[in-house]
């Protein structure tokens, strides 16, 4: 598989440019599209507003790019508007569900090193959203990739059973859900939840808004399997593609600002040599127009 790994950069619009990606060749999206009225100088700040309207001829070429059995994840965050949170964010998973995507899930990012700050009317923002679409309720998913540890807890918590640990011992408050700790026996390891806690990128200081790398890799995991397709139309510096060439995935990168595609290149075929992968990547193309 690392002779045949490609990755492609293609400089351009994702507007235009996934028009020219095959029907049903992508197993996963993982992106970061600029947040409403952010970064100005290089993504043009679209109003919150406006975002919907601009986001949905992008997630309508997502959705016919995808595989139907992948999953599109897209970090996104509202954004405070004249004291309260825009609801741009809402409008747009109501509005792809009625483009014909399935809201399947909510992870949260929860960034353990955000930044300190004070507000006269809210706290300083410390997690994200990440949206998981579907096209299909029964999509890939490979859940025991992501497992994690059970904690030593588990060794003293489970020494003695006492007789309602040994049967399903059902919610108090009548939510339907029970547990039974005698079923831990003899585990490792347990699911993780729907909150992953990772710091914030401080590595990277030529991108205005990068994620940790182990944001999409998460993912990539957990909704691919070697020899998948990775697709990150707002590529910025690259994260989704290093995290996608590292586990042995194809990946394809989309991204307006020429800068960006650049840095990513070197960073890539830096990471070529240390994994010893042999990624095909394509030079930047300035035939795209960019951000109107």
């Amino acid at each position: 598989m690392a002779d045949s790994l490609t990755t492609e950069i293609i400089h351009g619009d994702c507007r235009h440019v996934l028009k020219k990606i095959p029907t049903g060749s992508v197993d996963l999206i993982v992106t970061s599209p600029p947040y409403a009225d952010q970064r100005k100088s290089t993504y043009g700040g679209i109003k919150a507003d406006n975002y919907v309207q601009w986001f949905l001829p992008i997630s309508k070429e997502l959705l016919r790019v995808l595989k139907p059995t992948g999953s599109f994840v897209l970090n996104i965050k509202e954004r405070v508007i004249k004291g309260e949170r825009h609801t741009y964010v809402l409008e747009l998973i109501l509005a792809m569900r009625k483009q014909g995507w399935l809201w399947t899930e909510e992870y949260i990012w929860h960034k353990k090193n955000c930044y300190p700050g004070k507000w006269p009317n809210r706290f300083r923002d410390s997690w994200e959203r990440c949206l998981h679409f579907t096209k299909n309720q029964k999509f890939n998913m490979h859940q025991e990739i992501v497992m994690v540890p059970m904690g030593d807890w588990k060794n003293s918590r489970l020494k003695k059973l006492s007789e309602t640990d040994k049967k399903r011992d059902e919610s108090k408050v009548g939510s339907g859900f029970g547990k039974k700790i005698k079923n831990w026996i003899g585990r490792d390891m347990a699911y993780p939840t729907n909150v992953l806690h990772l710091a914030t990128e401080c590595g990277n200081k030529r991108h205005s808004a990068a994620f940790p790398e182990a944001l999409p890799e998460w993912f990539i995991k957990l909704f691919t399997k070697e020899g998948g397709t990775v697709l990150d139309p707002f590529m910025g510096s690259g994260t989704t593609l290093r995290a996608a060439q590292k586990l042995g995935r194809h990946s394809i990168g989309i991204e307006v600002v020429q800068e960006y595609c650049v840095q990513a290149m070197a960073s890539l075929k830096m990471e070529k040599r240390k994994k010893f992968l042999s990624p095909k990547i394509q030079k930047p193309s300035d035939e795209e127009a960019l951000y109107a």
